[in-house]
């Protein structure tokens, strides 16, 4: 298998800001070998053909609990993580941060071990959001397991972490400078979110060396006339980024525009997808198309990734190389991963091609086809 070589033919190839007809993508082994002409593709590659489907670097989610029956925090074991990692792979997302909401200190070093022990292929790490939030915008989080940032709690929270949690959304208004500086040489990403900052404070929090924002509009202070809080902030800081859930309901397609219009390749999409769980401290209920906790708090989006370009451009008029850059570049130059993303040379052979209506028609994996 290390020796497979591949070409994929007759599609149209999305790179980064370029686009691709009459080519072909070839991948040898777990690596992109480039993008050629059809009539320079090697006599020694199997030449599949894709009957005018779109081609482009496997999507990365930064931000997902669960899939299906799956809620990871539920249950808790490699078995959930790999079921979730196969069920990703065939939606077309081929990299991701396993994220845990605000839970126990103790279910959190759980999952931290369980992870560790699990060494998972398409799970990038571990993305924290909690417990270091404000209460005032928990969401569906609850308040007894926020706590405050500490050097003692992060000392206590993390201690036999071993580069396993790699993002962690934090109350920017909550968290000092020193809190900061010790998660940030600990190599984690720090992303401001479910949060009452006001502008000055988010501000500050960006300057500090939070570098995102948790997706955007929801479980964060209002942009209001008079204070334009976290929203605000995010929009006029020159590097901050910002990752956003285009599932209709978490955010409105109109205030997806504006987004859009404001932060152009700062915006990037994430699903904040769940599984349905009828145990433990989140009690998802699939309601259609969106999930709630049982009093009907909106708790999480069942979307995936692909759904997510596909609302991009058919709700919010987002180009299609645009909407994919959104799933693709942008969440890999925020986590600075130059080989994830893209189909260039030596770049990891996670490839998705679909159909004209959105539907999945194949993945590769490290350049083994998956679906």
């Amino acid at each position: 298998m290390q020796n497979q070589k591949t070409a994929l033919v007759n599609g149209q190839i999305f790179n980064g800001d370029d686009i691709f007809l009459g080519h072909a993508l070839l991948m040898e082994g777990r690596e992109i070998r480039g993008i050629f002409p059809k009539h320079a593709i090697p006599e020694d590659y199997l030449q599949v053909d894709v009957d005018g489907a779109n081609i482009c670097a496997g999507l990365i989610d930064l931000q997902i609990y669960g899939t299906g029956e799956d809620l990871f925090s539920a249950q808790l074991s490699a078995e959930s993580l790999y079921r979730i990692e196969q069920n990703l792979l065939a939606q077309g997302c081929t990299s991701f941060m396993l994220t845990l909401a605000t839970n126990t200190v103790a279910a959190f070093k759980e999952a931290i071990q369980i992870f560790q022990q699990a060494r998972p292929e398409v799970a990038l790490g571990l993305h924290l959001e909690g417990p270091f939030l404000n209460v005032k915008k928990r969401g569906a989080h609850p308040a007894e397991h926020i706590l405050p940032a500490t050097q003692g709690s992060i000392d206590e929270l993390l201690k036999e972490d071993q580069g396993a949690v790699k993002m962690m959304t934090v109350a920017p208004e909550l968290i000092d400078e020193q809190c900061v500086r010790s998660l940030l040489q600990r190599g984690i990403l720090l992303s401001a979110g479910h949060s009452a900052a006001t502008f000055a404070e988010a501000t500050a929090g960006f300057e500090s060396g939070i570098i995102t924002t948790t997706h955007l509009w929801n479980a964060m202070s209002p942009f209001h006339h008079r204070e334009s809080g976290l929203p605000g902030a995010t929009f006029q800081h020159h590097t901050a980024m910002a990752s956003i859930i285009v599932d209709g309901i978490h955010v409105d397609y109109e205030a997806v525009k504006i987004s859009k219009r404001l932060m152009h390749d700062r915006l990037f999409l994430i699903t904040d997808a769940v599984g349905a769980s009828k145990t433990g401290i989140y009690q998802h209920i699939l309601k259609n198309d969106h999930f709630t906790l049982p009093d009907g708090t909106l708790s999480g989006s069942a979307l995936t990734m692909l759904g997510a370009i596909r609302n991009c451009v058919e709700h919010v008029g987002i180009p299609l190389e645009e909407a994919i850059r959104m799933a693709t570049t942008y969440p890999a130059k925020l986590i600075n991963r130059h080989d994830l993303g893209n189909l260039n040379r030596d770049s990891v052979a996670n490839v998705l091609v679909f159909d004209a209506d959105f539907n999945v028609q194949s993945v590769f994996f490290e350049g083994v086809k998956q679906v």
